[in-house]
């Protein structure tokens, strides 16, 4: 990273819990991963419809965008000068094996729609008007220097102006999202050190 960018805000969603710049702002009751998000979306107060239809790591993804983005003025930068570059280890394998269970008997195509991880990228970028560069990589585990490094590259190059980014995880047994939104100006220096530290921690 040769140019400076900084964490404008950052939050997480695991353990059943909601935390927006390392404050708690929601705490659920309910161990159901949909039963959670569903209260997670009441408790913020949006009326989307839409995310009803959404599989679950859709719906994680969204929600913590909505979290990230709730301070925001996306009016200062142009639809084309905000991306969003996400992470996770599993791709899109809980819809993935819905789907395939549905195939058992009749195969939804409410499903289907959702077996690709970068569709979470997508409802992000329908919701805000985003229109800026997008992508979805598939790691082992959270790797903080090369979320550093691409974003950062977009943003030295001119691609972009502002940038979401982090890791969105969801597993039949567990989930966590981590979502960052880099800008050109700030006071928390975008590094692989304070990406680590923030996302350390999240529970889950």
């Amino acid at each position: 990273m040769n140019q400076q960018f900084y964490i404008s805000f950052h939050c997480s969603i695991s353990d059943n819990t909601v935390r927006y710049n390392n404050e708690e702002m929601f705490i659920g009751a309910d161990d159901d991963i949909a039963a959670f998000l569903l209260s997670v979306y009441q408790h913020l107060g949006i009326k989307y419809p839409k995310f009803y239809k959404m599989d679950n790591l859709a719906k994680l993804g969204w929600l913590a965008a909505e979290v990230l983005l709730k301070d925001f003025d996306k009016d200062k930068y142009q639809p084309t000068d905000i991306g969003v570059v996400l992470t996770n280890a599993s791709s899109s394998l809980d819809a993935d094996k819905r789907y395939f269970e549905s195939t058992k008997d009749i195969a939804s195509p409410a499903l289907f729609v959702y077996t690709l991880p970068n569709i979470v990228i997508g409802e992000i970028c329908i919701r805000h008007h985003f229109k800026g560069e997008n992508a979805f990589y598939i790691f082992e585990r959270f790797d903080a220097g090369f979320i550093g490094s691409y974003v950062s590259l977009l943003l030295e190059t001119g691609q972009l102006q502002a940038c979401i980014c982090g890791w969105v995880e969801m597993t039949a047994s567990g989930y966590k999202a981590v979502l960052f939104l880099i800008e050109k100006e700030g006071t928390t220096a975008f590094t692989t050190e304070n990406i680590n530290k923030i996302y350390s921690t999240a529970n889950g």
